[in-house]
């Protein structure tokens, strides 16, 4: 049987992300998304937050553990390997922490009669699959790739002992605030011809996998008025303008070589990092490394 989970915050945000889910999965269904993940039952997720959380208040050879776990079959997961069922409780989390604390790998969970099981490990997830990641003691994050596959994981909550936190770009009550939705990226993923926030969300990704900071403006490329409030002269120009992430923008190509091409221009100007310029109008990306200028 399912363990009786003990930590308050997942009962009581455990309804809040399957009604996400939900929804979510409705708007892939209507434009015919396919191979999703299963959908994640409030029941399932209270126990899995439940037991990561307590797992993560714990030390194995003086480390707290660092685990991703993944709701999905075997057989829906990327490179899975499987090994004996575990139960999925703290103890077992802990033994297994050490061996998944590299990015990109997965626990992979599953349930049977007798409850939430450990199977093995994976390197993806399919869209909308629900995915827990323990960052630190007491420091959870609910996760799931977007429905189409493309970019970094969208976060669903974060819970931090007592505390939750929902993350949710379709919130009603940012309604009324309009420059603050200018700063949320879109719901959906665009296409060649989309908006710059995807791209925006994707660079800040790169940036921020160098783990020494970094700083990104967005300027108005009709107007050089802005360059009256920088240091000169610029440190580390780049000339000319680098231009990738605009070309890829504006080509007529498969959506999955579009994705591959405009992942490999944004890590491009991510891992540089000095002046530059890439899309084109009605904005220009300039970005630098924090402790260079």
């Amino acid at each position: 049987m399912l363990s009786e989970p003990t930590y308050l915050a997942a009962r009581v945000v455990a309804p809040m992300i399957e009604a996400h889910f939900i929804r979510h999965r409705a708007a892939a269904s209507a434009q015919q998304a396919v191979n999703l993940g299963p959908p994640p039952s409030a029941h399932l997720v209270e126990v899995m937050i439940d037991v990561a959380f307590w797992a993560s208040l714990r030390r194995e050879e003086g480390h707290p553990p660092k685990i991703s776990l993944a709701l999905l079959e075997p057989t829906q997961a990327t490179q899975a390997v499987e090994f004996t069922k575990r139960r999925l409780i703290p103890y077992n989390l802990l033994k297994l922490a050490p061996a998944v604390e590299l990015p990109g790998i997965h626990l992979g969970v599953w349930y049977d009669e007798e409850g939430l099981y450990v199977w093995g490990t994976a390197t993806g997830t399919p869209p909308l699959c629900f995915v827990l990641e323990v960052v630190e003691p007491g420091l959870l994050v609910a996760k799931h790739r977007r429905a189409d596959g493309f970019g970094k994981f969208v976060n669903v909550a974060i819970l931090r002992g007592e505390q939750l936190q929902l993350v949710d770009i379709e919130n009603t009550a940012v309604d009324d605030c309009p420059a603050l939705q200018k700063f949320l990226p879109e719901p959906g993923l665009p296409d060649a011809a989309g908006e710059l926030d995807t791209v925006l969300v994707e660079l800040a990704g790169v940036m921020r996998a160098h783990g020494r900071g970094g700083l990104v403006l967005v300027v108005p490329t009709e107007s050089n008025k802005w360059q009256e409030s920088i240091v000169h002269p610029m440190t580390y120009p780049v000339l000319p303008v680098y231009t990738g992430i605009a070309e890829v923008r504006q080509q007529e190509q498969a959506k999955w070589e579009w994705r591959e091409e405009i992942q490999r221009a944004i890590g491009i100007v991510g891992a540089l990092q000095p002046w530059m310029g890439p899309p084109s109008s009605p904005a220009t990306i300039i970005c630098w490394p924090l402790g260079r200028r």
